[in-house]
């Protein structure tokens, strides 16, 4: 009884950790990364979903508003074991596609370029990207999950 309850809650379940470039290029349209299992005892993972996500800020005070938008996701469907004191590892490369808004747009631009900077600065325009990582184990109701902030450069 003692066992089902870890398994349900995920206690000595599956321990995820993602590992990916603390920086990366715009221009490199992929982010590559790894994904590390271990547990203490057999699991099968069913489905692996990994996002990028940006946290858009704008405003200052109580004017401030903030925005999450869902850029790429990459899932993986396939099920597979994974032994006790086992570590599985698997590559990955997610999907790098940012949304650019008209000021972003600008930015690219000699004069007009220069106004969009100054206008996202006085206006406190920021951008904040991280990569989850959720695998779905079967039997267990709280699945393993994890979180990297990534710096994207334009």
């Amino acid at each position: 009884m003692l066992k089902k309850f870890k398994d349900m809650v995920g206690i000595e379940g599956v321990k995820l950790k993602l590992e990916i470039p603390t920086e990366v290029k715009e221009r490199d349209h992929n982010i590559k990364g790894t994904l590390y299992f271990l547990s203490k005892r057999n699991h099968t993972v069913s489905e692996i979903q990994l996002r990028l996500i940006e946290k858009y800020s704008r405003g200052r005070g109580d004017q401030k508003l903030t925005d999450e938008y869902e850029l790429s996701t990459l899932t993986f469907e396939r099920s597979f074991e994974i032994e006790p004191d086992i570590p599985m590892e698997l590559d990955f490369e997610l999907p790098l596609k940012l949304v650019k808004s008209e000021m972003d747009q600008f930015e690219g631009k000699f004069f007009i370029g220069r106004l969009a900077t100054a206008a996202k600065y006085f206006r406190a325009v920021k951008s904040e990207f991280r990569v989850e990582a959720e695998a779905k184990v079967k039997g267990s109701l709280l699945n393993p999950f994890t979180v990297q902030d990534i710096r994207i450069k334009r």
